[in-house]
């Protein structure tokens, strides 16, 4: 894709913005970056920016962003949001990262969303690939933006690329060799205008330009991924946790099979797995499914799923404190992650909750919560929804800041018990990414003594 000469507005200063910054500059382009955020809080964006002599603004989306051949958005950046619609009225073409980092992408895609386990499968994908023999970068909301590490990616490599909706939004040539949806279930729907259509219709997006060369794999126990594929063309794989596919990969009495219409192997054992838990098969169903059409061998599989230890920021165990352990799940951004969440301890629990809601409703976790939580701290810009609806199932206290929730939790909670960041809601009122969170989180609780 020659985009040399071409002015390019990327609306968004952190990681995706820059990535795309720097990757339209090292092309000839003339990028300009714009982010309403105030200065203060983008001072690390802005220094790498500055380093790379990249013209930007701050605190302000201008005129200078529609002077432009085209925009390149972040997926933090709302698909309603003004800037945005400013730019449709205008009729200029808008794009998201990932749609603007694979024009330069030699490798193949393999392009992971759902409403739960893109992180752990998207890593999982990264790792089993890779201790088979094929090199395999993970990008996109997990670590790197994939504009970051697109160059690097050679022409019999492979991306696994956890991809968002609001990323897939704004797609227009994108065309992943694989692209997977693990499941949907209503979530970011603030986003959506309430509508959970709308929602569907943004995850679905993700195989439009696929053809029959490529692969689509869904999840065939989620009603949402298979009733709405519109693509006839893409070859189609499945996964299940409760019955036999055609092609693709099932559980069934403790055991993973592969299935290639009609020929069937048991690959590996539930057991194999180190990381535990319902979700988890799943999610290695779906890594499964990859490897095997890929010819990938079953011991260096089940290897790979023996040490496969799980991501950052998914129920990650930080410390034990005189007893008390704390759990860092900055990655539950809906209420179906708290509820996996919720279900995965056995002792008592203190819960962080809040942030940006999505459209919440916590009718899904009001039983687990009366069963297993002993106090809920409510933090962001959701606090006092949060409080209102838990205050009369369980003892709720509005907090400042994630320090103040470990540092009250520390002295409230008692040896046996649990405190776990959970919070169900994005993290852009309070922080650059649930990443970002999740660290200021973790170092809260490292600097209790």
């Amino acid at each position: 894709m020659d985009i040399k000469g071409n002015n390019i507005s990327i609306i968004g200063a952190v990681r995706s913005g820059i990535g795309a910054a720097k990757l339209a500059k090292k092309f000839g382009a003339i990028p300009f970056v714009s982010d309403s955020s105030d200065r203060q809080r983008l001072q690390r964006s802005i220094l790498q920016i500055e380093s790379e002599r990249i013209d930007y603004e701050c605190g302000i989306h201008s005129e200078k962003v529609f002077d432009c051949d085209f925009i390149v958005t972040s997926p933090g950046i709302p698909t309603e949001s003004e800037i945005l619609s400013k730019a449709k009225e205008r009729k200029i073409k808008i794009i998201s990262e990932v749609e603007f980092a694979s024009w330069f992408c030699k490798g193949k895609i393999i392009s992971i969303t759902g409403t739960n386990g893109k992180t752990t499968t998207t890593a999982l994908m990264a790792h089993t690939l890779n201790e088979c023999g094929l090199k395999t970068y993970s990008a996109g909301n997990i670590g790197k933006a994939f504009s970051e590490i697109v160059l690097d990616v050679k022409e019999e490599e492979f991306v696994a690329l956890e991809t968002s909706s609001f990323q897939l939004d704004f797609i227009d040539q994108f065309k992943p060799f694989f692209s997977i949806i693990l499941n949907i279930t209503p979530d970011h729907l603030d986003r959506y205008q309430n509508r959970f259509e709308n929602y569907i219709a943004s995850k679905i997006k993700i195989s439009e330009n696929q053809d029959e060369n490529d692969f689509f794999l869904f999840n065939a126990d989620d009603y949402n991924t298979y009733s709405t594929m519109k693509n006839k063309r893409v070859q189609k794989l499945s996964f299940s946790l409760k019955k036999e596919v055609p092609a693709g990969a099932y559980s069934k009495n403790g055991k993973m099979f592969f299935s290639w219409f009609g020929s069937t192997e048991e690959v590996c054992s539930v057991t194999d797995l180190f990381i535990k838990g319902e979700h988890n098969v799943a999610n290695a169903l779906a890594v499964l499914s990859i490897a095997k059409t890929l010819n990938l061998p079953n011991k260096k599989i089940r290897e790979s799923f023996k040490s496969f230890k799980g991501v950052e920021h998914r129920i990650e165990f930080v410390r034990e404190l005189n007893g008390i352990e704390f759990y860092n799940d900055s990655k539950a951004t809906n209420v179906d992650s708290v509820t996996v969440a919720l279900k995965s301890f056995n002792k008592p629990i203190y819960l962080i909750l809040g942030g940006k809601d999505k459209g919440n409703n916590y009718d899904q976790i009001r039983n687990l919560v009366k069963q297993h939580v002993k106090k809920i701290y409510a933090i962001g810009i959701s606090a006092q929804k949060v409080k209102n609806y838990f205050a009369q199932i369980v003892e709720t206290e509005i907090k400042e800041s994630l320090e103040s929730c470990v540092i009250t939790a520390r002295e409230e909670a008692s040896p046996g018990s649990v405190l776990l960041l959970s919070p169900a809601c994005a993290s852009f009122d309070m922080f650059e990414d649930y990443e970002h969170r999740g660290r200021v989180f973790k170092e809260a609780v490292n600097r209790l003594s």
